[in-house]
This record gives C-alpha cells, structure tokens and sequence, in this order.
C-alpha cells in the first residue's frame, strides 16, 4: 500500500487499539490520543493534496476514527461524572445520527457519514474535551459540547435530506 494517506489511517487504528491498554491520562495515552487526533486531521488533507483520495482511504479514515472513538470513550466516559440530563441529551445526539445513518442507507443503499462543518467542530471539541473539563467547570463545557453536538447532528440530517445522490457522491 503506497498511499501515504491510507497508511496514516491504519496507524490510528493501531494506535487507537494501543491507547485501549494506557491509563487514562496519563503521559502515554496522553501522546498516543495527541496522536490520533493529529493524524485524523491529516490523513484525509493529504489524500486532497496528493489527489489520492479512494473509497477505500474513506473507509479506512472511517473505521479508524471509529475505532478511536469507541476507545476513548471507554476510557474517559468512566472518569467523568455526567449528570442525568447530560446523559440523556448524548442518548438523543446519537440517536439523531443513528436515524440519519438509517435515513442515508435507505435513500443512498449505503451509509453517508456527511463531513460538514459543524461535525468537523464538533470532532474538535470533543477531541480537546478531555484536556478541557479537568481547567474549567464540567457542566459549563459539557452543555457547550452537547449544544455543538446536536446543531450537527439536525445539520448532517437536513444536509442529508436536501442533497442529491451527486451531492453525497453516491453512484
């Protein structure tokens, strides 16, 4: 595999299952998460840069960012101490984008996952999130995440709703 773009891609899945076997917060899960973050953000400007860009580098940024995801959550959702009201409202975030997988898959016979830029704000908060919350009050940042969260997650459903198969790139 020559794409640089797609090799980077792969390391953050490795990288992401190695940040499952750290101690949350500290220096190595700390670098290895810096990491992934970084590496998210350039994978996909380099494929653009090098008109590399491939179904497969879709997928495989896609993969591992879920990857990541589901690792950092596993680790960090643990240490925080969300009330109720902020549990619930990250249930209705995921629904919406739960029913906006469904809607695309329905409508486009696949799974978009639109790359707007209220979701690439979204990813940047949540990303500098847990290096956040521990300097400033919890509850103040978690309901300016969850408010970011949910304007992008109505956004990615209506962006859904009005484009065009050729809008999303689906043949």
């Amino acid at each position: 595999m020559n794409n640089i773009a797609n090799n980077i891609s792969i390391s953050r899945a490795i990288m992401s299952i190695m940040l499952a076997f750290t101690e949350t917060y500290s220096i190595a899960f700390c670098i290895i998460y810096i990491y992934c973050g970084i590496s998210d953000m350039l994978d996909g400007f380099i494929a653009r840069r090098s008109k590399s860009e491939s179904e497969l580098g879709a997928r495989l940024d896609s993969g591992s960012d879920s990857i990541f995801v589901i690792v950092a959550m596993i680790k960090i959702l643990p240490t925080l101490n969300l009330t109720n009201g902020i549990i619930l409202w990250i249930g209705f975030i995921l629904f919406i984008k739960i029913v906006n997988a469904i809607y695309s898959y329905i409508h486009c016979k696949k799974i978009v996952l639109p790359h707007t830029i209220a979701n690439k704000i979204t990813g940047c908060v949540l990303f500098i999130a847990p290096f956040r919350i521990a300097n400033t009050n919890p509850i103040i940042f978690e309901y300016i995440i969850c408010c970011i969260a949910t304007f992008a997650a109505v956004q990615e459903g209506q962006y859904l709703r009005t484009s065009s198969k050729a809008d999303l790139k689906i043949n």
